[in-house]
């Protein structure tokens, strides 16, 4: 019944000045205008400034960048007014939004990082784990890049709960599942990890030639 999202209207009462911030300012294309109103390409959708004498609704536009804090200044520069300065959000986000001359807003975000967060997200465990176990597997897990993070961790957790075969998780299937839950070529980048929370590698080199 509906093929999806084609444009989002944004109401405005002075369409050069609106084009000049939404193209030119924000760097879209500008794909087709007529009178009245101008379709600006924002990559993932149409933005359709439709010019009105009174703006009778407002629209929220939220704009993912790579660094939040730029983004926003960048939009005051624009002549776009404060309304949240970058904070982070409940959500984990980095968040900052500013109202456009016509009261629109413009929220400029991006996702935390796993570094960001201030604390460590829960194992998706599915049965019982020994406290020494969760915690070496936390600690192993920091060495691991925060943006692959949430996938080793879910791997590792599997790996160690089939290895524990219903019971309690311990130590030694951490280790093991640790090791395993990488691709043999790449099992060489968890050695040094392991070393340091003082594990005896020789007793588990049949798990790095598994």
């Amino acid at each position: 019944m509906f093929h999806g999202v084609s444009h989002i209207d944004v109401a405005v009462k002075d369409l050069a000045r609106a084009r000049r911030l939404y193209a030119e300012g924000l760097g879209f294309v500008v794909v087709r205008e007529g009178a009245g109103f101008c379709d600006i390409d924002a990559n993932s959708l149409l933005l359709r400034l439709i010019e009105s004498r009174s703006v009778e609704y407002r629209t929220a536009i939220r704009l993912q960048v790579p660094d939040v804090n730029k983004a926003w200044r960048h939009l005051l520069d624009l002549g776009a007014r404060v309304l949240y300065e970058p904070a982070r959000t409940e959500q984990l986000e980095l968040a900052g939004s500013a109202l456009d001359p016509d009261g629109n807003c413009l929220t400029v975000w991006r996702a935390l990082s796993e570094d960001e967060y201030g604390f460590l997200p829960d194992l998706p465990k599915a049965q019982a784990w020994l406290g020494d176990a969760e915690q070496l597997l936390q600690t192993l897990l920091t060495r691991v890049p925060s943006l692959f993070r949430g996938l080793a961790r879910r791997k590792v957790v599997r790996e160690a709960e089939e290895l524990a075969r219903g019971k309690d998780v311990t130590r030694e299937h951490v280790i093991r599942a640790y090791i395993r839950a990488n691709a043999r070529i790449t099992r060489y980048r968890v050695r040094a990890p392991l070393l340091e929370q003082g594990v005896d590698l020789d007793r588990y080199q049949e798990d790095f030639d598994s």
